[in-house]
């Protein structure tokens, strides 16, 4: 069984002029262990799934349809204190901006031995004996000194790694980082995905990793799922969907981007951009940018199936037959 399992999931935002669908029949699975990289540009939807499976959606935002089960369990509409609990103890969240997730008035110990507090059962001694270890565990020297510092005495890096040791506070199943590496430099990029990926592994830790990167999905999914407009493109291996794209839309993502020993005078791109919520086609999203496309992309949406001898699923009509989503 899955840890996480997102099904049919659809996120919605009423508005004067109608509702407006952000992210429409999601599904995903997440293996305990297991890193899903989801990627797409900004707007597709893929920090919106993530913040919908922790019950983290600004209002009005909503979900309007689907479900989201952890261990089994349907949490998708559970009130808010359960869902609280939940959140620090069985699911931990990594955010883009470290200073943005740390109180600035508050010392990294603090934050660390409250959260530990709050849903574990420890004295404050055995509290902070954990957090020193999880700031040992997240690569932080010094613990035991660091403990006392401010959230401004520590750099980018310093700080992010912090973010992921309130994470792993209670031992979570299920970890959601999203843009975990987007303030940070190269160097210590890599460094983090190093450490999430170690992380994982190590821990049995089912991760959503969300990001436009596809250079940190390559280094640190195990599978992607490639979001456009609200929906999946294509799910798969990394190194399959990287390799040997079949959507429209991932074969032009992933030929963009340069590599090494080409002589190009310009990279490719996709013409276009993606459509507005309010102007979505009729038919698949990406039709108007698509080389590849036929009649039927202009009135109907294909749904994610399966590539024919290959263990991945492509939401395209070149991989389905026209009557079968008549």
């Amino acid at each position: 069984m899955a840890v996480l399992e997102v099904i049919n999931l659809k996120v919605e935002f009423p508005t004067r002029r109608g509702v407006l669908t952000a992210v429409d029949e999601v599904s995903l699975s997440i293996d305990a262990g297991e890193i899903l990289g989801v990627v797409g540009e900004s707007g597709a939807g893929k920090s919106l799934t993530g913040a919908a499976v922790v019950g983290l959606l600004e209002p009005p935002g909503e979900v309007a349809g689907g479900q989201v089960f952890l261990q089994g369990r349907d949490i998708t509409h559970l009130p808010e204190n359960e869902m609280r609990q939940i959140r620090g103890d069985q699911i931990g969240v990594i955010f883009q901006d470290p200073l943005t997730s740390l109180n600035p008035l508050y010392t990294i110990g603090r934050q660390l031995t409250e959260t530990i507090l709050t849903h574990m059962k420890l004295s404050p001694a055995q509290a902070k004996d954990k957090a020193i270890s999880l700031l040992h565990e997240v690569g932080i020297p010094a613990p035991e000194m660091r403990l006392n510092a401010f959230p401004h005495e520590f750099s980018g890096g310093m700080r992010q790694r912090v973010v992921i040791a309130l994470a792993l506070c209670c031992d979570p199943s299920v970890i959601i980082a999203d843009e975990p590496t987007t303030a940070l430099d190269v160097s210590v990029q890599a460094q983090i995905i190093a450490l999430l990926k170690k992380l994982a592994k190590e821990k049995g830790v089912a991760m959503m990793l969300v990001t436009h990167d596809m250079g940190v999905i390559a280094e640190a999914a195990d599978r992607v799922a490639v979001m456009y407009s609200g929906r999946l493109a294509e799910v798969g291996d990394v190194r399959k969907v990287i390799d040997e794209p079949k959507h429209p839309y991932t074969v032009g993502l992933m030929g963009s981007i340069p590599q090494i020993g080409q002589n190009l005078k310009k990279l490719p791109n996709i013409p276009g951009s993606m459509p507005r919520l309010n102007t979505r086609p009729l038919g698949c999203a990406f039709e108007s940018r698509c080389t590849k496309s036929s009649e039927i992309c202009k009135t109907k949406i294909p749904a994610l199936s399966s590539v024919p001898e290959e263990n991945r699923q492509a939401a395209c009509w070149l991989f389905q037959e026209e009557n079968e989503y008549a």
